[in-house]
């Protein structure tokens, strides 16, 4: 027997909502010793809370089913009303936190066993405990399996697997994308680490989260002020008066060095800094007050590195500079038109420079006053990205026609002398084809658009790094959704990117991805787009087409100027 649970039964919870708007953010006091205190499930206040049905009598087990997953929206005071539909022993070993399923469709689906049924999904994402979110495409299934006994008469879940079950309508409502920050490992910058939370409890969330460490593909390409294995002291982080009282465990708090101690407060201000609610932060130990002291040697890290307005192309086969609407030489740049550059790059740290060849099977770089050197030459190469640390990367198969991810640093090595370089052959790019490969602006990260038997993948990895800098590894990929098959894209700032399917005679639709968002979101069409470039922020993305440089104003695209082609700005 299947009953069906359709979009609209979610559509009708979600109006039933009510919206429980709780006090907005206390005034500080300016006198006296007491302040106003929000416990640990401080976070959004006017967050909607969701009062969801109690069990109806003589409901059918495929009734029970249903409604005991749709009251699992009901997550104030540790999901009551769900708990009733639960056998008393599994009421009190169920744990909801451990995972959040989210469905387009689902349905119930009896077994062959008697009083053991599925619950079978169309599975649009999944979040564990640490806020980690998967996102999955049209037509994944997921089936969860549930047992039913009668008690008293009536239809109770006797064995189901932890964590909730809700339809995506309602965890859009109920949950809200946050990130949490790390730094790159010299601590210069800080990388956003995107968490799903429930919106009404997300300060203890994202504490709990930031101590775990980062997300997996970030593991090793990213580093945190706070050592494994440190611990909250208690289970809650309360706000007081606008202070987040983060209170640690004090081993290792004390056996911090001064220096890590303000890394660790610094980490937790860019953390809470979407929550309105806080202010400051308080480390403490056995709730004992431990003083940070900023005596300026720890510099807060820079949040959303932004690159120069300046962009790199090609004009008259050569390489010039874009910038203001004008084209002008590169300074001290040799010309390198005999070798006919495409797709160039330029260190967003110095002034070295990187090409491809007219067909793309070789790459070289050129810095002030030297000629060009050529690095590497392969079947077919993606275009140059520097790193800020002037590595710069690119994609191509290797002697045996693998794919292999290479990286140069050419910058300030004589003429005649070896070029470091490392080449690296992750598990996971095994039979694809690197269509584009982009080093993130902090330079922890890489955009990697891939393609294998006919299907492209967008994804990000995480750049693994020695403790020189040298790269040496690529982790394994988190994939972003796209309703194209882009073969090139960018990065716009931390946490978006803009790919496109590029096409000198088609109409291209470019979208921007967002780790914060699993919803593509659609840029204005435009004929015969042939190259994406970006600087900082969605306003300034630009296409090359035949008839000239283009850049996104508003909803629509405006002619820059027609003659440089290829233009890229640093990075």
């Amino acid at each position: 027997m299947r009953v069906h649970v359709p979009r609209l039964r979610a559509l009708v919870a979600l109006l039933a909502v009510v919206m429980v708007l709780l006090s907005a953010c206390a005034q500080i006091p300016r006198s006296g010793p007491v302040g106003k205190s929000k416990d640990e499930s401080a976070g959004n206040s006017n967050a909607p809370v969701f009062f969801p049905a109690a069990p109806r009598a003589g409901a059918s087990p495929e009734a029970v089913i249903e409604d005991f997953y749709m009251a699992g929206s009901g997550y104030e005071d540790d999901y009551p009303v769900a708990r009733q539909y639960l056998t008393q022993a599994q009421s009190v070993t169920w744990k909801p936190d451990k995972r959040a399923l989210v469905f387009r469709e689902a349905q119930v689906v009896k077994t062959a066993v008697e009083n053991e049924y599925v619950y079978e999904l169309d599975l649009a994402y999944s979040v564990d405990a640490d806020g980690i979110a998967t996102q999955y495409p049209p037509g994944t299934k997921e089936s969860i399996p549930v047992s039913l006994d009668q008690v008293e008469g009536e239809w109770r879940i006797s064995k189901v697997p932890d964590g909730t079950a809700i339809p995506e309508e309602t965890f859009k409502v109920i949950y809200g994308a946050y990130p949490i920050y790390f730094y790159d490992p010299t601590f210069t910058y800080a990388v956003p680490d995107y968490r799903w939370f429930i919106k009404k409890k997300t300060v203890k969330s994202m504490t709990s989260a930031l101590l775990a460490g980062p997300a997996p593909y970030l593991r090793g390409a990213v580093v945190s002020a706070f050592p494994s294995g440190m611990k909250l002291a208690r289970e809650s982080v309360p706000v007081v008066s606008g202070a987040a009282q983060v209170d640690l465990s004090a081993k290792e708090l004390f056996d911090a060095s001064a220096e890590d101690r303000q890394r660790m407060q610094n980490q937790l201000a860019l953390t809470f800094r979407s929550q309105p609610d806080v202010i400051n932060v308080q480390l403490r130990a056995d709730q004992d007050l431990v003083r940070v002291d900023d005596d300026g040697s720890v510099l807060p890290p820079v949040v959303d590195k932004s690159v120069p307005a300046r962009q790199i192309a090609v004009n008259n086969g050569d390489l010039v500079r874009y910038e203001n609407n004008r084209v002008s030489p590169l300074p001290d740049i040799q010309s390198v038109a005999g070798l006919g550059p495409h797709a160039p790059a330029e260190s967003p740290v110095s002034q070295t420079v990187a090409f491809l060849n007219g067909d793309r099977t070789t790459l070289y770089s050129i810095e002030p006053g030297q000629p060009a050197r050529q690095l590497t030459t392969r079947s077919t190469l993606t275009g140059p990205s520097f790193s800020p640390h002037d590595w710069v990367w690119t994609a191509g198969p290797g002697a045996s026609g693998a794919t292999e991810v290479v990286a140069f640093k050419p910058t300030g090595v004589a003429p005649g002398m070896a070029i470091p370089n490392v080449t690296v052959s992750p598990v996971w790019l095994s039979g694809r084809t690197v269509k584009d490969f982009r080093v993130s602006r902090e330079g922890t990260r890489a955009l990697v658009i891939s393609e294998a038997n006919g299907k492209t993948a967008v994804q990000v990895a995480g750049i693994v790094r020695n403790p020189d800098g040298t790269p040496k590894d690529l982790t394994a990929p988190i994939t972003l959704l796209t309703s194209s098959s882009p073969d090139q894209g960018v990065w716009v700032n931390g946490s978006t990117v803009a790919v496109m399917a590029s096409s000198a005679t088609g109409t291209v639709v470019p979208e921007l991805l967002s780790l914060s968002s699993g919803d593509p979101q659609q840029l204005a069409p435009w004929d015969g787009l042939t190259g994406l470039s970006a600087g900082n922020g969605s306003e300034q993305i630009y296409g090359q087409s035949a008839a000239g440089i283009f850049q996104r104003v508003g909803n629509g695209w405006e002619l820059q100027l027609k003659g440089p082609t290829e233009p890229a700005f640093p990075g």
